[in-house]
């Protein structure tokens, strides 16, 4: 058997097996931390009966030991009450100590797994707020630019096209005539996770040639991550582009499965866009990367 192929098949496992936890890291805390607040409770429990028991044989040696003081020393009556006491408070202390821990912890687990889904919910949020943002923007400038019925056709997708209809006319007869029509069709647009790779950049050069060689590396080292691990997030790619993060970024990316395309693409090699090709072909030293995101990651487990 291929070694290689055993061990890129351990490697994504493990991968996805770390992923699963992740996504049910929330769940898991809570059940967790539920059942250690059962549990914990009835530990409190026999710990009390065992303190309760303490606590009177403690009264009980306090008492003797008061019915004897007048056949000892004062200073060693005093000691011996003290030890008793302190001997006292630290076996009720052990009785309660692992029940009290366990519901410290499970609290902690509980507050965990709302921190968490807090975060995922903020991110969520902030990428569909970043979408609406954008798209927002987007109609704004069309409409000062083209007008309400650039709008329209645009944010419909409609196009016009000339059909032919047979009428009947006012004589009963049928008649062609033309006849122009809007139908709906689905415009491609950048997405709100492209980003420019330009000198905002830590790893931008003024080098076309260097900056396409890089982003032909990255590409090629994010894909071979995907394959060997099984999934990779947007803002690893952000990091490894030297842009900064986004909340989005922290949820959404690429995950190995069926009917995905199981590669990621920057649309370094986009033919359809003019700026695309002229950085290719090294007249450019800035590219707009859009990248072919699958989604939010924790939804396609």
């Amino acid at each position: 058997m291929n070694l290689t192929l055993v061990k890129e098949t351990v490697t994504r496992t493990i991968g996805r097996g770390t992923l699963l936890g992740k996504k049910y890291s929330p769940e898991i805390l809570l059940v967790a931390g539920i059942g250690g607040l059962f549990v914990s409770g009835i530990m409190i429990a026999k710990g009390h009966q065992k303190a309760s028991d303490w606590i009177d044989a403690c009264n009980c040696e306090k008492d003797a030991l008061q019915k004897d003081a007048s056949d000892m020393p004062e200073e060693w009556h005093r000691r011996k009450k003290k030890e008793i006491v302190v001997t006292c408070a630290k076996e009720v202390t052990k009785a309660y100590a692992p029940g009290v821990s366990l519901a410290v912890l499970s609290t902690t687990c509980i507050l965990g797994s709302h921190g968490i889904m807090k975060k995922r919910n903020i991110a969520l949020a902030a990428a569909y707020k970043a979408m609406e943002q954008t798209f927002s923007d987007y109609r704004k400038r069309l409409i000062e630019d083209a007008g309400e019925d650039a709008d329209r056709k645009y944010y419909y997708g409609i196009e016009t096209e000339e059909i032919t209809e047979d009428v009947m006319d006012e004589n009963g007869k049928k008649k062609k005539v033309k006849k122009t029509v809007e139908t709906i069709k689905n415009p491609g647009e950048h997405s709100i996770y492209a980003r420019y790779f330009d000198e905002g950049s830590t790893q931008w050069s003024k080098t076309p040639e260097y900056n396409l060689l890089f982003l032909k590396n990255t590409q090629n080292y994010m894909n071979d991550l995907l394959h060997s691990r099984g999934h990779v997030f947007l803002n690893e790619v952000y990091d490894a582009l030297g842009l900064e993060h986004s909340q989005a970024g922290a949820v959404v990316g690429w995950i190995m499965g069926e009917g995905r395309d199981n590669c990621i693409d920057f649309g370094i090699f986009n033919q359809d866009e003019p700026r695309v090709r002229a950085f290719v072909n090294g007249y450019e030293n800035v590219i707009l990367l859009d990248f072919n995101v699958d989604g939010v990651i924790y939804d396609l487990i």
